[in-house]
């Protein structure tokens, strides 16, 4: 069944009608009509299955029809990834998206190949942020995570880095744990209880730099192994999301 995305502050159950974007794609792109039953989701949570009201050039009106709602996962996790080359940042916030993931902080470290000025982080964040749109959309997740416009960790760890009860960064460098570890030792020290938030700093190609590392564990991070192989950065962002997702979540 489509699925369609309509904004939490146009969420409105007694009259709900699809956005002007999502009208032209279930209309033009789709040909879908009167009658034809749908799925919207407002990405905090909650969703409706209902039929397709009324149905004229630009405008989607959808039946009345009670909201369901997804319960928010145990432990909010906070993706920090350093923008890739080419399109793997897409890559990695589809797949963040479908794993779960709460925000998206991408970041400009000083390896990051490219560059963005104001105006491009922003066209950036929006896209990323359709990106996510889609990814919900087509796996059915109903939580949509937030991307937040870029930055460099210098001024994320400044003025941006949230409370978290659970910092992680990958790292490769000597005495690096295992997630296993850190969580028996986070459990150990907190009666046994799973943490509320955790985040995983990942690096670009060629790893952060010496001085970055440093902010990161300055702020509280907690070193963490991905294993032996030196792993692109969008794969070890999938790898280390899928560990978080399967001990925590």
């Amino acid at each position: 069944m489509h699925r369609f995305y309509i904004p939490p502050e146009a969420w409105i159950p007694e009259d709900m009608a699809l956005p002007e974007a999502e009208s032209h794609h279930c209309l033009n792109v789709l040909r879908l009509g009167q009658g034809d039953r749908v799925t919207a989701f407002n990405g905090r949570g909650y969703e409706i299955t209902t039929t397709i009201a009324e149905a004229q050039k630009g405008a989607v009106k959808l039946a009345s029809c009670p909201p369901q709602k997804t319960p928010e996962l145990q432990t909010r996790i906070t993706l920090c990834q350093a923008v890739p080359k080419g399109k793997n940042m897409d890559l990695i916030i589809e797949k963040a998206t479908e794993l779960g993931v709460a925000d998206i902080h991408p970041l400009l470290s000083e390896r990051t190949i490219i560059r963005l000025d104001a105006e491009e982080r922003e066209r950036k964040r929006e896209k990323w942020q359709r990106v996510a749109i889609e990814a919900c959309k087509q796996s059915g997740q109903n939580w949509l995570p937030t991307i937040h416009t870029p930055q460099t960790p210098e001024s994320f760890f400044t003025s941006g880095f949230p409370d978290c009860h659970l910092p992680l960064v990958a790292s490769l460098q000597p005495g690096s744990r295992r997630l296993k570890d850190i969580l028996s030792g986070y459990r150990a020290d907190n009666e046994g209880s799973t943490p509320d938030s955790a985040l995983i700093l990942i690096g670009p190609e060629g790893d952060y730099t010496p001085a970055e590392i440093n902010m990161a564990q300055n702020a509280g991070c907690l070193p963490m192994t991905l294993g032996p192989i030196v792993l692109r950065t969008e794969t070890a962002a999938i790898y280390s999301l899928s560990i978080l997702a399967h001990e925590l979540l």
